[in-house]
């Protein structure tokens, strides 16, 4: 059952609230129902309703002075004793959510003690009828306060200790991914940027060979030798980049948790199609300078689209091949198409499994909600991928 719509009436920053309402509907009760018969019994009611409201703030103080008040109504002959009781047995019911201990005891007791000194002449012949309105009065608002004030810690403790169960459990995955994190940029610091930094050095060596003999060298073979050069050096600082993200991807500073920087990405596919014209394709690219305010989570994701879609024109169009590259922005998404025309190809492609690069791309896509169709087409090799870009990021600035 659900019972999140009664728990805050029981509050007990609603106290005050419960005590007016509960105070209303004994007013309507004497007003329409018990009307008091003259100015004494006026008083005396107006006394309990007074008492009654004063226990949203003083409500021991209230119960105590209700239960001298019951006494003197009742030597007085006042017609309203039995509205006194009941407004004494609500004061009792609200001390009872509200505090427990001593206090309540002393309370009850003294509640108990004022309807006994009202049968005090019935005494002891009728003394079972006595302890039972005792029970009714006093007893049972007592029970009732108190179960409601066990039940409401009782749901309070139990949120508390699924907030800590929740609070642990995200701590504790937290504290495996952080270790996984580690785990991974360990092994790409120890193997990957050790072999490509000893790529580059070897590269180095045989570019400073190369320059220092005396034969002539093919110019193309330096120009390979720069370019492998460049790239592995770029390789390399972004592999440096990638491992500072995974070990403090909260303290990294400005322009490490992305490899490209907000605003940057037109220049970086520009990088992106000029490496691949170094390596033997010919690449017509098209892009939209609205790109440029894409957020860096789109932006990253279509610089890796571009170069692994660049990268599998050329495996599979093979040298000399065309491709071309077309980003735009339109109907509030970005749309990436890579298609080559196979030129250069000497036989068709093997239909083999797709590579981890396919695979990475479609999770990116997948991660952004968007769509990606990537394999053979009827001339060469082609890729669609289209991302739901922000409408805030497409609009013009003023």
């Amino acid at each position: 059952m659900n019972r999140a719509w009664i728990e805050p009436a029981f509050d007990r920053r609603f106290a005050g609230l419960r005590i007016l309402v509960l105070a209303g509907v004994m007013i309507g009760y004497v007003l329409l129902l018990q009307r008091p018969s003259g100015t004494r019994d006026w008083a005396l009611a107006a006394a309990g309703l007074a008492l009654c409201l004063a226990a949203g703030k003083w409500v021991f103080g209230a119960l105590l002075a209700q239960s001298v008040l019951l006494v003197a109504a009742h030597a007085l002959g006042a017609s309203t004793v039995a509205s006194l009781k009941v407004l004494a047995a609500v004061t009792l019911f609200e001390l009872a959510v509200q505090q427990s201990g001593r206090r309540l005891a002393a309370a009850a007791t003294a509640l108990a003690l004022a309807v006994a000194a009202n049968r005090l002449e019935d005494l002891p012949g009728e003394l079972l009828p006595v302890l039972y309105k005792m029970g009714i009065v006093a007893g049972l608002p007592l029970l009732l306060g108190a179960y409601v004030r066990v039940t409401r810690d009782a749901a309070v403790h139990a949120r508390r200790h699924a907030q800590q169960q929740e609070l642990r459990a995200e701590q504790q995955l937290l504290a495996a991914r952080e270790a996984e994190r580690t785990t991974i940029a360990r092994e790409l610091h120890d193997l990957v940027a050790h072999h490509v930094s000893s790529m580059m050095l070897r590269v180095g060596v045989a570019r400073h060979v190369t320059a220092a003999t005396s034969t002539p060298t093919d110019p193309r073979i330096s120009e390979v030798l720069d370019d492998l050069h460049t790239s592995a050096g770029a390789a390399l600082s972004d592999l440096r980049r990638l491992v500072a993200v995974l070990r403090a991807p909260d303290r990294t500073g400005p322009g490490t948790g992305s490899l490209v920087e907000p605003g940057a990405l037109p220049v970086a596919l520009e990088a992106v199609v000029e490496h691949s014209r170094r390596t033997g394709l010919t690449v017509t690219a098209s892009v939209d300078p609205r790109l440029a305010r894409l957020d860096a989570v789109r932006g990253l994701a279509v610089l890796r689209l571009a170069q692994e879609g660049l990268a599998n024109a050329a495996k599979h169009g093979g040298p000399g091949a065309h491709a071309e590259l077309a980003v735009r922005v339109a109907d509030d998404a970005v749309h990436v198409t890579i298609h080559d025309d196979g030129a250069g190809r000497a036989r068709p492609p093997a239909s083999g499994p797709s590579g981890h690069g396919l695979i990475g791309m479609r999770e990116r896509v997948d991660l952004l909600g968007g769509r990606l169709d990537a394999g053979p087409a009827a001339q060469g090799w082609r890729l669609t991928a289209e991302l739901p870009s922000l409408a805030s990021d497409m609009e013009p600035h003023l």
